[in-house]
């Protein structure tokens, strides 16, 4: 979390200012997202929600997404990301939504990605953008907070 802390202060900052809200939607970041961005003190005043969709129950119950709301969308993708981000801002009635989706590791996911390899995407007024990380590399817990800082520099990016 050393790392994610400080870039998350900054988001906070100018979400802050600017009267701005944030819905995370996160698979193999599992959750150090929305932690980070929770661990900054009056977090309640721009982060509104955040759900860690694992499988595609998670994706039905926590948001609402359907086999239909995905079909012919490859899971762990570029337009994935989007779809979830777009859901997670519109579900919750935010400024912004941010998603993240991939394969931590050990090993890669079922789609043929490897081991290293996440989409994360970011949808707010004006503005979709969705990037592919590879990490190239097995380690779980070193891909699970490259996922995490790499969506919060997106997002930051975006604040400007």
């Amino acid at each position: 979390m050393d790392t994610l802390i400080p870039i998350a202060a900054r988001i906070a900052d100018r979400l802050k200012a600017r009267g701005e809200t944030i819905a995370v939607a996160e698979s193999s970041a599992g959750g150090l997202i929305s932690a980070a961005l929770l661990a900054i003190p009056g977090a309640s005043a721009y982060f509104i929600a955040g759900a860690v969709v694992y499988t595609p129950k998670a994706r039905m119950h926590l948001m609402g997404l359907t086999r239909e709301d995905v079909a012919g969308v490859r899971s762990a993708s570029e337009p994935y990301a989007l779809i979830l981000a777009r859901t997670a801002r519109d579900r919750f009635s935010t400024t912004w939504g941010l998603s993240e989706t991939g394969a931590s590791g050990p090993t890669g996911n079922p789609y043929g990605d490897a081991a290293g390899h996440a989409c994360l995407a970011l949808a707010g007024p004006d503005l979709e953008v969705a990037r592919t990380l590879e990490t190239a590399s097995p380690d779980r817990e070193a891909n699970m907070r490259a996922f995490a800082l790499e969506a919060l520099s997106l997002l930051e990016a975006a604040l400007g």
